[in-house]
């Protein structure tokens, strides 16, 4: 059984038989008590998704004529499972008119003066135990904001639109052509209203009728611990404010993580390369290493290898809104001398001898390297 159709009217708090002038002013007293950037409550956010979702049904006439039908437009099923002679073929209706003058279909209407505004994009960059720890920015948004001198109507104060007199107020103009086939009617959009089935005689001097204009804001984000580079934050009506003074779109934070000195991530772990002296390395030792947690001592084994890792539980990153932490993963790099006096040498040579290793030249090297393999197996 589908869902009851929701009530669009009551979650706007206007009569059925509203206008679209009510519903406008409806939306627009919702909005500024419930957006983020004036009410930062979670239950204000539901809300203002919610009224914001019902404006953009009942601006819209196809959709709030579904809605007086019973349906709902945004429901799978559309306008409600109507049958082929209701309003769910209405698009091959239109079509047949558009070209025959014909098939019942109702004109198009004129389109929304109102529109949806777009998504904006930030990039964000975060050092290593910022996206790690999570952190709270500021950051500044340059984008369309709702006209305060018009509230968004795109008129001069104290005036307000009138109906097209080129296609008076139907927001389409048709022409007919005589052609073998017979009558053929055609339909494109009034040029003097762009579509609107509006004209503004006195535009706002500010935003000159787009009812929005360009602002630089700030705008708080609480980065997530855990969060990796390329992910993003999706801000529920941050975005631009589309024509019209229309509802705003989503603005998206996406983390570019700059590159750490020491450290390189690969998703919740941590690998960092220690260099550790040959004598150091043969004999054991205990190094102290800065981790994103403060320092830490690591252990190096007598006999460690190069390549050999170390590995410290707990010390990579959070888990993303979850518990547990990656690893902190020690690569350790055995530095051989390049240079060396002859003192050095001499002692070298010397354990060379105590460890059977000496170097042997000619017919008798095949030798050494199966004793250098069995030293150090």
């Amino acid at each position: 059984m589908a869902d009851d159709p929701r009530d669009y009217y009551g979650i706007l708090g206007v009569a059925r038989n509203a206008t679209a002038e009510e519903i406008k002013r409806a939306y627009r007293k919702l909005a500024r008590e419930l957006h983020p950037d004036v009410n930062p409550d979670p239950v204000a956010s539901d809300r203002f998704k919610a009224v914001t979702t019902a404006y953009e049904v009942l601006s819209d006439p196809e959709k709030r004529r579904i809605v007086d039908l019973g349906g709902d437009p945004l429901s799978n099923g559309g306008g409600g499972g109507q049958s082929a002679g209701g309003y769910g073929f209405g698009g091959f209706e239109d079509l047949l008119g558009a070209f025959f003058g014909g098939g019942g279909g109702a004109s198009r209407g004129p389109r929304n003066r109102v529109q949806q505004g777009a998504d904006a994009l930030i990039k964000l960059e975060l050092t290593l135990p910022e996206a790690a720890f999570g952190v709270h920015r500021d950051i500044t948004v340059d984008t369309a904001v709702l006209c305060e001198t018009c509230d968004g109507e795109g008129c001069a104060p104290g005036t307000s639109p009138v109906t097209c007199h080129t296609c008076s107020g139907r927001g389409e103009i048709q022409s007919v052509q005589r052609t073998m086939l017979g009558q053929v009617m055609t339909s494109r959009a009034c040029p003097a209203c762009n579509g609107t089935g509006q004209l503004i005689p006195t535009p706002c001097p500010t935003c000159g009728t787009e009812g929005r204009v360009r602002a630089r804001r700030a705008v708080p984000v609480d980065v997530p611990a855990g969060i990796e580079d390329g992910m993003r934050i999706r801000m529920s009506g941050r975005g631009q404010v589309g024509p019209g003074g229309g509802p705003p779109g989503d603005l998206y934070i996406e983390i570019v993580e700059i590159p750490h000195e020491t450290f390189t991530r690969d998703g919740l772990d941590l690998h960092c390369t220690v260099q550790v002296p040959m004598t150091a390395a043969a004999l054991g030792t205990r190094i102290t290493l800065a981790t994103l947690d403060g320092e830490e001592d690591v252990e190096i084994r007598a006999g460690t290898q190069s390549a050999a890792v170390q590995s410290i539980r707990g010390r990579g990153v959070p888990r993303l809104r979850s518990n547990g932490r990656g690893d902190l993963h020690v690569h350790i790099e055995v530095m051989t001398p390049t240079k060396i006096d002859a003192e050095q040498r001499r002692l070298l040579e010397q354990l060379a001898v105590i460890r059977d290793e000496q170097i042997v030249i000619g017919e008798r090297s095949a030798g050494l390297f199966a004793k250098v393999r069995g030293a150090f197996r």
